[in-house]
């Protein structure tokens, strides 16, 4: 799952998108953030948005914490937010605050009274004490595994070449450099070449667009193509295809247990904080853009 550039010419000052893998946890797929490991981006929100101390049964999601929110989201990503990563972010720091409130309202900030992480950490503290895992067994464990079996089976992956020529990347030039190599010829004196391994379609679609993965997809094996990404034409080779691999329940249950075990635990601390937010009354004073 890597990326290799073979210099024909002197190389080109484009980058290689890095392989992040099909396996990666979706964070907004998930009930709540794992509240013992709540990640920078939610910390980087909540740095700009300390609370005035305000214990009242009213929260008020304002147009300030979309905009810090998104500010710290494309800090973080690299692109603002769509709507539906807009709407996770305002919902968790709708739980965050319920959690500060609550950890105000048990006197949880004594001595710390400046510091709004710990004093949520003070309360998921309580909350962690009251949560219970549940009885189970290879029946629920199995049934937890296949419904989440995409997080599991092995998708199939590409092996492929990308021709980079010189400046001019157009379609006709790409087109015209791509009929070149097919046909034996250099093409362009001045291309380089870049290798790629293993790349599963999640990761290409995420990387170069829809288009071009399904393009991808259906090409020739050992034939140069003309593909457009999201932003530029490109001269790309299909080398090979791994077919996917379902995986095993008995070869991964250790890993099964685990998960389910973090999930079913996330669920029900999740559980906990929407009873405890039902005393607030929850409004919005900007929709999601």
């Amino acid at each position: 799952m890597t990326s290799t550039t073979i210099n024909m010419s002197p190389p080109s000052s484009r980058t290689t998108d890095a392989n992040r893998g099909s396996r990666r946890q979706k964070w907004l797929s998930e009930p709540l953030v794992h509240f013992l490991l709540i990640g920078a981006l939610l910390f980087a929100i909540d740095h700009f948005l300390i609370s005035s101390g305000d214990t009242s049964s009213r929260i008020v999601v304002s147009a300030k914490v979309d905009e810090l929110a998104q500010e710290a989201f494309r800090q973080a990503r690299g692109h603002a937010p769509n709507a539906e990563e807009l709407q996770a972010l305002r919902q968790r720091w709708v739980d965050n605050e319920v959690l500060y409130r609550e950890g105000l309202a048990l006197q949880l900030d004594k001595g710390d009274t400046t510091i709004r992480d710990r004093v949520i950490f003070k309360t998921l503290s309580i909350i962690e004490a009251k949560v219970k895992l549940p009885e189970y067994d290879d029946g629920t464990l199995r049934a937890w595994f296949e419904k989440n079996r995409a997080r599991y089976d092995e998708p199939a992956r590409y092996d492929f070449l990308e021709a980079v020529p010189g400046k001019d990347h157009s379609e006709s030039a790409i087109r015209s450099f791509v009929a070149a190599l097919n046909a034996g010829t250099d093409g362009n004196a001045n291309a380089g070449l870049r290798v790629f391994k293993g790349r599963p379609f999640a990761n290409i679609e995420q990387s170069y667009g829809t288009e071009f993965a399904q393009s991808l997809k259906s090409a020739t094996t050992g034939q140069w193509h003309a593909l457009r990404d999201r932003n530029e034409w490109r001269a790309i080779r299909l080398q090979a295809v791994v077919a996917p691999r379902p995986a095993e329940f008995e070869q991964l249950r250790n890993v099964i247990v685990q998960d389910w075990t973090d999930a079913t635990m996330a669920e029900q601390r999740s559980a906990e904080v929407a009873r405890m937010a039902r005393k607030y009354s929850i409004s919005f004073t900007a929709d999601p853009k």
